[in-house]
């Protein structure tokens, strides 16, 4: 209202232009950020999409592959004993291997955290060779190196009057075997994944505890673990599905041998669907790990999640 009685209308133009044109740069922004998305899209929907949805179509089907038999082949793998001790084998490899990839890591990372900069790029890049060679490759060194008739391991043993030792022909140092093999492989991951997560945390809260006369530790449990929780969780949860998908170092190692003893979910798929000729129920025993591997990563992202919302 002005002074004389007459209504003032507010200019409006100018704002509302410049919202419209705000609006219409967002959904331009966003236009052209799908388009850029659209090439990875097509690829993880090329390769990882369809091939997911037509092993589930493929495992619903007869060995003939011509009628469909719903969750037949399931029913089959869980009334094999031969699948039972593939389903204890690998959750044994798994679990053992990643535990131990994940405590060599911590200690790896926390020796490295120690060292001067300058002095950590030699280590870290020698350290770091397992995890570049191709497991298959380096698997077969490993396998020389267990081998019953030219094994340097064994002939090391013996100089020191130790008896040899069986590494792949006894089911259980078979087991120690390629667990031996995935964490020497592995364990360089978990350490620079580990040693970024230190880097990270402020040394104010060391220097705090230094001075509050925290040992050792206690700083440990209650300043670097609590710091780095998010990451060893995440960390833990690739390996663990990567482990429990490994074929490279089974297949070249043991080969599922002897009697089956050391088969994980994707060489015994591997043999079911390829070697046997059965593809719709080796595509049951590929899909058999998904259900198991789904309901940790629900718990441990969960955690993850909760543990962010109160940080912040």
């Amino acid at each position: 209202m002005a002074a004389d009685g007459s209504m003032v209308v507010p200019e409006t133009g100018d704002s509302s232009g410049k919202v419209g044109s705000l609006r219409r740069f967002t959904r331009r922004r966003s236009t052209i950020a799908f388009l850029m998305t659209t090439p990875l899209l097509i690829v993880i929907g090329g390769l990882v999409a369809y091939p997911a949805m037509y092993a589930i179509y493929l495992s619903t089907l007869n060995r003939r592959m011509t009628q469909n038999i719903g969750l037949g082949n399931f029913e089959i793998l869980l009334d094999t004993e031969t699948f039972w001790m593939v389903i204890w084998q690998s959750c044994i490899f798994a679990v053992t291997a990643v535990l131990a990839k994940a405590l060599i890591g911590f200690w790896l990372a926390h020796k490295l955290h120690d060292i001067p900069t300058k002095g950590q790029r030699k280590w870290r890049g020698m350290l770091l060779v397992p995890w570049v060679i191709p497991p298959a490759l380096s698997t077969l060194g490993w396998w020389w190196m267990f081998d019953p008739s030219y094994s340097s391991i064994n002939y090391l043993l013996n100089i020191f009057a130790v008896p040899s030792v069986p590494w792949l022909g006894e089911a259980n140092w078979a087991r120690v075997s390629v667990i031996m093999v995935n964490v020497w492989y592995g364990a360089p991951f978990f350490m620079i994944m580990y040693l970024a997560a230190l880097k990270s945390v402020p040394e104010q809260l060391y220097e705090a505890a230094a001075i509050d006369g925290a040992t050792g530790v206690q700083r440990l449990r209650y300043v670097t673990l609590p710091m780095m929780r998010n990451i060893i969780s995440i960390t833990v949860l690739f390996s663990l599905i990567v482990t429990f998908a490994n074929y490279d170092i089974v297949r070249v190692l043991t080969n599922g041998g002897p009697r089956d003893l050391t088969h994980v979910f994707a060489t015994y798929a591997f043999q079911v669907g390829i070697l046997s000729g059965n593809v719709p129920r080796g595509a049951a025993v590929s899909l058999f790990m998904f259900p198991l591997l789904a309901i940790f990563a629900f718990f441990v992202l969960r955690g993850v999640t909760k543990r962010t919302k109160e940080e912040q």
